[in-house]
């Protein structure tokens, strides 16, 4: 009997309701509440990680943007913003939106043959310049759908190494789609599209405020430039069907063709200007008498990577605003050779050359290269007597002798029959003082070919740039030579000129210039009193 009511107990015990909820539901205790909360800190901990790792790890694709190849990133922020990095000029700080990522454009190498398709087919540029925006656009759209695959999947695996735990691992995947997908579209929601018009600057690109003035009216003299080019690339190929009527003896095997250019200066304008004037006039040599960079700095060696696509022999020499770097990136290209102090044969002209002696890529640097003082002069002067030593000790006769600065020109007089030179970018063609019982010799500088850069914006008028086409004969001897000036940033005007030498042995019939010469006293500036530009028959 006591068997049977204890059983009946033990029964009721299990049934009863108010016993079977409080063993589903256990009273609550303050040790579960730390546990719990714990957990989810522990959940946002590693979403917040993968994130960061996924957006490292895979927040970056490649675009191509027009002839450019470019890398886009984005970061974690608190404050937003878009860097574009534009080497090797620097890089532009947009304050293109808020919070709490970061784009980062990076515009890397031209194309080969994009840019070929470009510079062969004006129309293209225009349709290059629509395309711009909208490669941007979709390059942005796969950067975030990348961004967010490679978020949620970073957090998904590092919460799975974590928790080992599917419930937590799929609470940590969903959380960082919310987040991602809402920083995205907070940034997308705060884009301020005329950030573009109040950039900030930093690198090399500091220095175009000082030097330029107002950066808007820069952009817009260069808009205005890119809107002319077709005209202006129309206007150069015409120039070569008016050479076959000037009175110049016709091509023949033994005529050879130089193009001389100088002073470029970073402007790419002046590497599309000069690879036309090289298909047109079916150049043979390219000789270039420095000054390609502005401060000589690594980013800016970049910038020689235009003379591989000339896919023509490139002589070259060192300017004062060129750094021993950018001569060696200049070396490293398959069809250039550099001279320092030294003499080569190319295109059947024997060329000798020494670079600038100087290296003042600003007027900060002492000596500046702007003044002609005593002792500036003793070192351009003293570059002319090196080279000059290196022609009479060369075993075959130097046609051309190529020097950055004409106040070097002084002691090459009858070492050669013609000098080139550049820096101050003024065209001018003189003689030089003849030595007695040798020959004359003619001393050719040439005005900016990338328009003085940055620096041809500073007065009213632009920089215009210019080259000079030379015809060598069969002896090696200069018979004409074309000057071609290209109007400057904002300007499409072609103008060529043609002089014919009569007599290519006693040279051009031009004034002769004094150059400077050593001594205590400071002399005038190269380009002003002692080097002033003569004009021509």
């Amino acid at each position: 009997m006591d068997g049977h009511e204890n059983e009946q107990h033990r029964t009721g015990d299990e049934t009863s309701p108010e016993r079977g909820r409080a063993r589903r539901f256990p009273a609550w205790r303050p040790g579960d509440r730390l546990r719990r909360l714990g957990v989810v800190l522990a959940v946002l901990a590693v979403t917040l990680g993968g994130i960061v790792v996924g957006t490292y790890a895979g927040g970056h694709v490649g675009t191509d943007i027009g002839p450019f190849r470019a890398e886009l990133k984005l970061s974690p922020s608190l404050s937003g913003g878009t860097t574009v990095d534009i080497p090797p000029l620097g890089a532009l700080l947009l304050d293109s939106h808020d919070g709490p990522a970061y784009l980062t454009v990076e515009v890397g190498s031209l194309d080969q043959g994009r840019t070929e398709a470009l510079i062969d087919d004006p129309a293209s540029i225009s349709r290059a310049s629509q395309s711009a925006v909208q490669d941007v656009r979709d390059g942005v759209m796969r950067l975030g759908l990348r961004t967010l695959a490679s978020a949620v999947l970073a957090t998904l695996l590092l919460a799975a190494l974590v928790f080992r735990d599917v419930r937590r691992t799929a609470w940590a995947g969903g959380l960082a789609l919310v987040v991602t997908a809402g920083s995205l579209g907070m940034a997308a929601n705060t884009l301020r599209p005329q950030a573009i018009e109040e950039p900030r600057y930093e690198g090399l690109l500091v220095n175009a405020p000082a030097i330029v003035g107002d950066a808007r009216r820069i952009a817009n003299d260069y808009t205005k430039y890119a809107e002319q080019l077709q005209r202006l690339v129309g206007n150069v190929s015409k120039l070569y069907t008016t050479v076959s009527a000037l009175p110049v003896v016709q091509p023949s095997p033994g005529t050879t063709r130089v193009l001389h250019v100088s002073d470029i200066h970073l402007n790419p304008t002046g590497w599309q200007l000069i690879r036309t004037v090289v298909e047109q006039f079916g150049i043979d040599v390219v000789v270039d008498t420095g000054d390609m960079t502005d401060w000589g700095s690594e980013p800016e060696a970049s910038f020689v990577g235009s003379i591989g696509l000339l896919k023509k022999p490139y002589v070259f020499i060192r300017g004062n605003h060129d750094s021993p770097r950018t001569a060696a990136a200049v070396a490293q290209q398959p069809n250039a050779i550099v001279l320092n102090n030294s003499v080569t044969t190319v295109g059947g002209l024997t060329i000798a050359g020494i670079g600038d002696p100087r290296f003042t890529p600003d007027k900060e640097t002492s000596p500046a290269g702007s003044g002609l003082t005593s002792a500036v002069a003793d070192q351009v002067i003293g570059a002319g007597e090196q080279l000059a030593g290196t022609i009479q000790k060369s075993p075959r006769k130097v046609d051309i002798a190529l020097i950055h600065d004409p106040a070097s020109a002084g002691p090459l007089s009858g070492t050669c029959p013609l000098v080139l030179s550049g820096h101050t970018h003024s065209r001018q063609v003189s003689k030089l003082p003849q030595v007695e019982g040798k020959q004359p010799t003619t001393l050719m500088v040439q005005g900016s070919t990338g328009g003085a850069g940055l620096r041809g914006l500073e007065g009213e008028k632009p920089t215009p740039l210019t080259m000079t086409v030379l015809y060598f004969d069969q002896q090696k001897l200069l018979q004409a030579y074309d000057e071609i000036t290209v109007g400057g940033t904002g300007q499409s005007q072609v103008n060529l000129e043609r002089h014919v030498i009569r007599d290519p042995a006693k040279g051009d019939q031009v004034p002769v210039t004094p150059t400077p010469t050593r001594g205590p006293s400071e002399s005038p500036s190269p380009g002003t009193t002692t080097l002033s530009p003569t004009p021509t028959s």
